[in-house]
């Protein structure tokens, strides 16, 4: 069988089993996801050793520090992973939501109600704790999925998909719920972008070249989960204690994921007292700072900022740093900069936090907190299949509710139409 061949293979076994799914009781969901949850916890040794294998390839590849972390798992992630099933678990079920009900004229009772979306192709590179959170969010949200991990994490995603099914059929649903895509050839992918009569939705997540890609060419519906450019702007009169605690969250807390900072905006009023302290803060956090000719007069050792830094996702430990005169500066960098993630303001002026909230165009718009708390279990969510930049049919964290649509039912008794 060729490749294309198998792939479609594999989503109509997906769309076959997500029949059966779509119609399960929340209960039987929830079961299957506390085994799935039971599952990784069992055979962590097992995903491990996979993992290593991953590691060891790519550090014979030469890849980079921060790619080579957003690879690794340990047992303390795969914990991590086995509790953002849980979590999963115990949000409430968004399949039969009624949304809203109104009643005509004529007597006919309309009802919008919450309904799976059908069966989720899902592109991602790297991360392999991602192929859980995102076959968790699809069972709870009554969609089969078709996952298509990075050709760097292989052996771990194909090792972590095989229990997930395992899991599922011992639970008492077809494994064919969960699919993986296990050959690293880019034809899998490009099968996978036109099987619009098998799949209702493809979300990729990685790269801005993968993300062009599938949206270039897909002919399935897209909801992109693109780079994420992230700024802070601290604003003058911000608190000098919260600014620095923000920025170094915002970049150093975890700098190889998509809503780390990349851009430091400093207000001039702010910027003598607040650039020396944030840089040594940042210095001691192992953070490069690359910065403008303004900020380099406060932070000698800052490298000179390049005209390509302010649309760089470094995704590593280095940071552009600009000074500016005004608010309007500022949002108009971001405007200009930014790619619509999510973007920070600290500051102590309510009424410019406003401005800043209503005039910033961002999947997430924060003030005075860190960009790196845009994320589906620090909102709540449970977990994320990603952060969507698109604006149909859902924008920023995507979760259970993000992974339906609704139909119209309708009551009546005998209306017809004159």
């Amino acid at each position: 069988m060729d490749i294309a061949a198998e792939v479609q293979a594999k989503a109509r076994a997906a769309k076959e089993a997500s029949r059966v799914l779509a119609l399960a009781p929340t209960r039987t969901k929830n079961e299957v996801l506390s085994q799935m949850a039971r599952g990784l916890e069992e055979k962590a040794a097992t995903i491990l050793e996979a993992n290593r294998a991953d590691l060891a390839r790519a550090r014979s590849k030469g890849l980079t520090r921060a790619f080579v972390d957003r690879l690794t798992l340990t047992d303390g992630r795969i914990e991590e992973m086995a509790t953002g099933v849980r979590q999963v678990a115990a949000l409430p079920d968004p399949v039969g939501e009624v949304v809203e009900t109104w009643h005509r004229p004529n007597g006919l009772e309309i009802s919008r109600v919450r309904v799976p979306l059908g069966v989720i192709g899902f592109i991602y590179e790297s991360r392999p704790n991602v192929t859980a959170d995102a076959a968790a969010l699809c069972l709870k949200s009554g969609n089969a999925v078709v996952l298509r991990g990075g050709s760097e994490a292989i052996e771990s995603n194909t090792m972590i998909a095989q229990l997930l099914a395992k899991s599922v059929e011992k639970a008492g649903l077809p494994a064919d719920v969960i699919q993986y895509v296990d050959t690293p050839d880019r034809a899998a992918v490009m099968a996978l972008l036109t099987l619009d009569r098998d799949l209702d939705l493809i979300i990729p997540r990685g790269g801005e070249e993968l993300v062009r890609l599938v949206t270039e060419r897909a002919t399935v519906p897209v909801l992109k989960h693109d780079k994420g450019l992230c700024h802070v702007f601290v604003d003058e009169g911000a608190d000098l204690g919260m600014a620095v605690a923000i920025a170094v969250n915002a970049k150093a807390h975890r700098v190889s994921v998509c809503n780390a900072m990349e851009t430091l905006l400093v207000h001039a009023a702010i910027a003598p007292r607040y650039l020396p302290v944030v840089a040594a803060r940042l210095g001691e956090a192992g953070v490069e700072i690359r910065g403008d000719e303004r900020t380099r007069a406060f932070v000698p050792a800052a490298r000179v900022a390049e005209e390509s830094d302010w649309d760089t996702e470094y995704l590593d430990s280095i940071v552009a740093v600009k000074v500016v005169d005004s608010l309007d500066e500022a949002m108009a960098h971001i405007r200009r900069h930014g790619s619509g993630l999510a973007e920070a303001i600290v500051t102590s002026d309510l009424r410019r936090a406003r401005r800043f909230t209503h005039e910033v165009d961002a999947a997430a718009v924060l003030v005075n907190a860190s960009t790196r708390l845009v994320d589906g279990s620090q909102f709540g969510m449970g977990a994320e299949m990603g952060i969507s930049t698109s604006r149909l049919h859902a924008r920023g964290p995507v979760g259970v509710r993000e992974l339906t649509t609704t139909k119209f039912v309708v009551l009546g008794d005998g209306q017809i139409r004159e």
